[in-house]
């Protein structure tokens, strides 16, 4: 995933915004994909990007997919937050700025998928669908949440109430901390759901780093009330 510093954009002075969906300049994003594509070695012309709407569909990319909404936006791929490729030489690419990252990989079956799991994501258990479209053995899936907001993250009793009809313990994620003020960590809860449908524990590494916790390296949509950049999180096979 990028971080927020050292780029051209104003969110604020400097930062490496990495949507083109905010009101950015648009030559600011391209220098910031091209940086980035130089970095990873992987060329931006088989980048893939979906619009992102916080809900659960999943889509299935091939190399016909390749630069679908890198250099502007359509509405291809609209209403997409996951999805998942067994091409190689695609990169699967995804905002963020307190959601969670979620990545899906396995080397033995050349897998890849990426979700975004804020708490609509969560609660609909969009790691659920992705996993629909693996069609081998969840022992050889491998599964990385990376940085998001941590459970310093408060939701009502309504969103509470949702999440405690998944089939998960809720009190192993959510935290009531007063009437109608509950903390819920949602890389836990994603964690949670991905071993309750068959991936082993071991397989999934959850990173300490909080989008809320570490403004020096994220963007935080929340603290920062919308008025800031997005980072980018990616994963591709070549």
């Amino acid at each position: 995933m990028t971080t927020r510093g050292d780029g051209l954009s104003d969110y604020p002075k400097n930062a490496f915004n990495m949507a083109r969906y905010i009101d950015d300049r648009p030559y600011n994003i391209t220098q910031h994909q091209l940086q980035l594509a130089e970095e990873i070695a992987f060329n931006r012309k088989n980048w893939v990007f979906p619009i992102q709407t916080h809900e659960n569909k999943v889509a299935c990319i091939t190399k016909d997919d390749i630069g679908t909404n890198i250099d502007t936006l359509t509405d291809a791929l609209h209403g997409i937050d996951a999805m998942y490729t067994y091409d190689s030489n695609v990169l699967l690419t995804m905002c963020y700025a307190d959601c969670v990252p979620v990545y899906f990989y396995s080397t033995k079956h050349h897998f890849i998928a990426l979700a975004h799991a804020g708490w609509r994501g969560t609660y609909t258990e969009i790691v659920k669908e992705v996993l629909k479209h693996v069609n081998f053995d969840l022992k050889d899936l491998h599964v990385v949440i990376g940085p998001s907001t941590s459970s310093s993250y408060e939701i009502n009793d309504d969103i509470k109430n949702k999440f405690e009809t998944l089939p998960i313990d809720s009190a192993n994620y959510i935290e009531t901390r007063g009437r109608d003020r509950h903390g819920i960590d949602l890389k836990k809860a994603n964690a949670e759901l991905l071993n309750y449908y068959g991936v082993p524990k071991e397989n999934i590494y959850t990173t300490a780093y909080a989008t809320s916790e570490h403004l020096e390296l994220f963007f935080s949509y929340r603290l920062e009330k919308g008025q800031t950049g997005r980072m980018l999180a990616f994963i591709g096979q070549q």
